[in-house]
């Protein structure tokens, strides 16, 4: 049975739960009028699918470098609804929680994994 990184879990929930809430968020500009309406909405929806779409590829080469660059870009979203300043830096502060703690947990299952692979080859019978 194949381990699951938990780095690469906690990042793709965070990632579907943020593309909703930018989505709403574009709901938010939209109805603010922060700019002209295609604008908002091909901004708005094009975030939310990469967002979406990101759980796709982590674990992959640089990955989890994109995931930080969107995370940076939520951030930004504030320039245009000011409370995505709040919530993008909760995000992004989630985010980087999800790296470190997942990093830590398959770090540590790894170990443990070698303990136990090790336990057992000595466990073996040895022929003569």
């Amino acid at each position: 049975m194949r381990n699951r990184s938990t780095k690469r879990a906690l990042g793709s929930m965070l990632m579907a739960f943020e593309s909703f809430v930018v989505f709403f968020a574009t709901l938010v500009a939209f109805g603010l009028k922060v700019a002209d309406g295609p604008t908002v909405w091909i901004i708005g929806l094009a975030l939310s699918f990469c967002l979406i779409l990101t759980p796709a590829i982590l674990g992959r080469k640089g990955s989890y470098i994109w995931g930080w660059a969107l995370q940076v870009i939520v951030v930004l979203l504030g320039i245009w609804v000011p409370l995505m300043y709040l919530i993008g830096g909760i995000f992004l502060c989630l985010w980087a929680w999800a790296m470190v703690a997942g990093g830590t947990i398959d770090k540590a299952r790894a170990a443990l994994d070698k303990q136990y692979r090790a336990a057992e080859s000595n466990d073996l019978p040895k022929e003569h």
